[in-house]
């Protein structure tokens, strides 16, 4: 009989599998998900699909996953991005493209110039994950293969579900993992589901039954048939794995194909490997069991002088190997074993004594290696017993794990070098405090908060550090808003414990005094921060002061603090000091954003303007990002909207994974979606307002958003739901505390109050917003009483008109233009019912304003208006003809058509006849050249 061949020439039992990614090729964007245990086929099924003429188009793009890799977050991504350099120019690439630059220095002379560093880390994330899929959108079609996910670190699988969540429509991503190696069974870190128009496929790759391990023995062994009585016992002692199938098969010898039926799979699998390393000539083997100890490929004189072998014996001995089929070429000049299950079968042949003197070996030969592989001196220092190195090697590899931004592996590595029973006090301290701050962070690693309770867990921390581990843990729940109220105890609690370190504690305490997050009662708030306050006061350290003051004084202006405006003067405009620099960015456009929620506009826009200045070349580009969300905020409520929805879409894209960014683009998005009319997009964008969990939100802007919740509902004519919405803000005002921050959602409560008969909840409202700023500096709210006071005439049926003119007066004197806009509409509805023609001509002026700032919806209601009153009025704009170019109305309902609008559903928005709708229809058609409907949605 020939010697078998090393794997079958053809794929067995997989025709369906295959079929199946075929199809998600063809349908890009899209995703394919193949699973199975080891040894089960996912790599050869994907070499199959890589040879198919139907991904002959695509450019293929692959990354491998390593169990004993260094250090690199996002290795296996960025790998396989290396060779794309001669694709790149023929499209213009965004400036973040150039985050790329240092990770990838093959394709640097590509991209554009690097810029500046972001100080949060997950902004930085954030720029790189974009910047990657910009440049996988220049490629033209692509197929990105990551293999062996499960051996990723948590920043790879965070990426990779960033590309697999909004795909490029150019892009096939497939990876292959081992579910049960996953960190929590989750190959991408967490539960996936392909979004709305992406083709996703999961293939679950089973063992082989017995006709098709009959059918791979016939393969491999290249003969007619195969004993149905021998295909049954080989598949009964491999579990039917083609890996393990194979393995076997190579081993046969003699023609009776006998199998030992008592042997398991592990130990016939070694056995098996066991046997062809006898057929080696003794170099042979060496260079065999040294590439078992290595566990990564490596080059020939490394596997040399790990196995010592003569140099000039050392390329025979590799080649025997090879020819033999224990080894394969794994990548350019480096060798290893075919799958992890060979390499641990040899690994096991080895004695213990013989394994801990080649990890020795090893040590010896990549302790001078440039750079320093931390992690493999780390794991050989382990394995030959050297505890001391294993500490030493292990700490360094965390540490530069950290440095470059890997933190699941240093979460990992330190967790290990804490499991030691033979580290110091001192040992204990440290790496649990280093392993405290990587696990705060909460970027790229699998569930950081339990390991920060392990830590809080181990009796050996000294008090102080484990006061320092909770203050992170409390850091941490408050950064990914996962319960305020735990980290409040955990805040509290690390307070006491770092009694002895009065600066740290400081650090808690300003936490707890922020006022921003959830449902915390503001009284609570205020015994931090005038702890906070006193300890500003003596602070001789300006750096420690402005550092402090830089979230204290934004805290108190916030909440409507009368005297805060008055020590503004005292905030230095710079500093030579560059962290005191970027203290100071902070404060200004902290102090922007609180003045911007209490009304103080002009001051917002002055401080804001300072601040950004600031920011520039003070690598702060996390501060520079909320101010940009604070100015389309002010340019909200100024009416500046002529580019305010790209602006914040914009804002949205880059900064989606911050939620003080990203829920205020949403909030602003939502509002101008619902002046325009397109109620189910100001749904989508208001429910990420914070809204669905005011626990886990930026409370005034979560409150702004109930209050445009509300004013949706009234809108669309369910009076019920309105009333339901401002109850649910009222809710959170109540428990805050902040009446400050009522500036919108009050008037939107008492109108839906009034309308819904609700008078005396309306009144009740009033006289709250009334008490609750009484002695607070908040202009926004005081024009917020004024017209909750003129609602609330209306509701009574009493002479509403000069409370109305009133409130419209103080918010001519902010600048407020849409709210204004929307208080002389109802003082010209208040003429209309009372008889006043000029009131009709009143209310088609207000809807040139509306038509003005975009809210096409506000300006069809009161045209309507006007229709109903009988009163013509032509706007002052006057007509003109528009050729093929839409007009306003017909952009209006050219925009609800792309969004599936029936005619219907038009007509409501824009207060319209059907058949008025229809010609408008017919006419954006025609001028926009395409012939049905249908054809605006794709």
């Amino acid at each position: 009989m020939t010697p078998p061949r090393t794997s079958s020439p053809v794929l067995v039992g997989r025709v369906a599998e295959l079929a199946a990614l075929l199809g998600a090729v063809a349908a890009q964007p899209s995703v394919a998900l193949v699973e199975g245990e080891a040894g089960v086929g996912k790599s050869r099924l994907v070499r199959e699909l890589l040879h198919r003429p139907e991904v002959a188009p695509l450019r293929v793009l692959t990354g491998f996953c390593q169990p004993l890799r260094e250090p690199f977050p996002y290795g296996a991504v960025l790998d396989a991005l290396r060779t794309v350099g001669g694709v790149l120019g023929r499209v213009p690439l965004s400036p973040v493209t150039g985050v790329l630059r240092p990770l990838l220095p093959e394709i640097a002379d590509r991209l554009p110039d690097q810029p500046p560093r972001p100080e949060d880390p997950r902004q930085e994330r954030h720029h790189l994950f974009r910047a990657v899929r910009e440049v996988i959108a220049a490629l033209g079609p692509v197929l990105l293969v990551v293999e062996d996910l499960h051996w990723a670190d948590d920043g790879c699988r965070h990426l990779l579900r960033f590309l697999m969540a909004d795909p490029p429509a150019n892009l096939t991503v497939l990876v292959t993992y081992r579910r049960e190696d996953a960190p929590g069974g989750m190959p991408l870190g967490s539960a996936y589901r392909p979004p709305a128009g992406v083709t996703g496929v999961v293939v679950e790759l089973s063992p082989l039954d017995v006709a098709q391990v009959r059918d791979l023995t016939a393969a491999i062994l290249d003969v007619e048939g195969v004993p149905v009585e021998f295909a049954a016992r080989l598949h009964e002692r491999t579990a039917g794995i083609p890996f393990v199938v194979e393995e076997m098969l190579r081993s046969l010898r003699d023609p009776d194909w006998r199998l030992l039926d008592e042997v398991e799979v592990p130990a016939l699998l070694r056995d098996a490997m066991a046997e062809r390393l006898d057929r080696l000539p003794t170099t042979g083997r060496r260079i065999a069991h040294a590439a078992a100890v290595l566990g990564v490929p490596a080059s020939e004189a490394l596997l040399a002088e790990v196995g010592a072998v003569e140099p000039d014996r050392a390329r025979a001995a590799l080649t025997h190997a090879l020819h033999s089929g224990v080894l394969h070429e794994a990548e350019d000049a480096r060798y290893g074993y075919r799958h992890s299950l060979a390499q641990q079968a040899v690994y096991d042949t080895m004695t213990g004594p013989e394994r801990q003197r080649l990890h020795l070996r090893a040590l010896a030969a990549l302790e001078g290696a440039v750079p320093r592989p931390f992690m493999q001196l780390a794991e050989h220092s382990l394995r030959a017993g050297r505890l001391p190195d294993w500490l030493r090697h292990g700490e360094a590899a965390a540490d530069r794990a950290l440095e470059v931004g890997d933190a699941s592996t240093a979460t990992r590595l330190y967790q290990r070098l804490l499991d030691e029973a033979t580290l110091t006090p001192a040992d204990v301290d440290r790496l649990a405090v280093k392993l405290g701050q990587v696990a705060r962070g909460g970027v790229d690693q699998h569930d950081p908060r339990t390991t920060l309770e392990w830590l809080l867990d181990d009796r050996r921390l000294s008090r102080a550090a484990r006061g320092e581990v909770r203050m992170n843990l409390g850091f941490l729940l408050i950064r990914q808003f996962e319960s305020t109220l735990q980290a409040r105890v955990q805040l509290e609690q690390a307070v006491e414990e770092l009694t002895d370190r009065p600066s740290l504690a400081m650090r808690a305490r300003a936490v707890l005094g922020q006022p921003f997050i959830g449902s915390t009662p503001i009284a609570e708030h205020l015994r931090w921060m005038r702890v906070v306050d006193d300890y500003i006061a003596a602070a001789e350290d300006p750096e420690v002061r402005y550092s402090l003051l830089a979230n204290e004084i934004g805290s108190r202006l916030s909440i409507g603090d009368a005297s805060v405006v008055g020590e503004l003067d005292g905030l230095p405009a710079t500093s030579p000091d560059v962290e005191i620099r970027r203290h100071l960015a902070r404060a200004h456009c902290n102090v922007a954003d609180a003045a911007m929620l209490v009304g103080h506009f002009e001051l917002a826009r002055d401080f804001l303007t300072r601040g950004l200045r600031l920011t520039v070349g003070a690598g702060v580009p996390f501060t520079a990002s909320t101010g940009q969300s604070t100015l389309i905020h002010l340019d909200w409520y100024s009416g500046d909207w002529g580019s305010l929805a790209a602006r914040s879409t914009r804002l949205l894209e880059e900064y989606r994974e911050l939620l003080p960014v990203a829920s205020e683009a949403s909030l602003v998005l939502g509002g101008l979606a619902l002046a325009r009319g397109d109620w189910d997009t100001a749904e989508r964008f208001l429910a990420d307002s914070g809204v669905r969990s005011v626990e886990n939100a930026i409370t005034p802007v979560a409150l702004n958003g109930f209050a445009a919740l509300s004013r949706l509902a009234f809108e669309r004519g369910d009076l019920s739901r309105a009333c339901a919405e401002a109850d649910n803000g009222l809710d959170l005002m109540r428990r805050k505390g902040v009446w400050a921050w009522a500036g919108e959602l009050a008037p939107a409560a008492v109108d839906a109050y009034r309308a819904n008969g609700r008078v005396g909840d309306a009144a009740e409202v009033v006289e709250e917003l009334s008490a609750g700023i009484a002695d607070r500096d908040a202009p926004l709210a005081l024009v917020a009483l004024k017209i909750c006071r003129a609602l609330l005439a209306v509701g009574r049926d009493e002479d509403a008109v000069p409370l109305l003119r009133e409130a419209r007066r103080a918010a001519d004197a902010l600048g407020l233009a849409y709210y204004s806009a929307l208080l002389s509409e109802r003082i010209a509805l208040c003429g209309l019912e009372n008889g006043d023609e000029a009131a009709a001509v009143a209310l088609g002026e207000v809807g040139d304003r509306f038509d003005a700032l975009g809210a096409s919806r506000d300006a069809a209601r009161c045209r309507h208006l006007v229709r109903g009153a009988g009163v013509a009025t032509p706007s002052r704009r006057g007509r003109r003809g528009y050729g093929n170019a839409l007009s306003p109305r017909e952009q209006d309902v050219a925009r609800l058509l792309a969004r599936g609008r029936t005619n219907r559903e038009i007509a409501d928005v824009l207060f319209l006849s059907p058949r008025t709708v229809e010609q408008h229809v017919a006419r954006v058609l025609r001028k926009l050249g395409v012939t049905s409907r249908a054809e605006l949605l794709t």
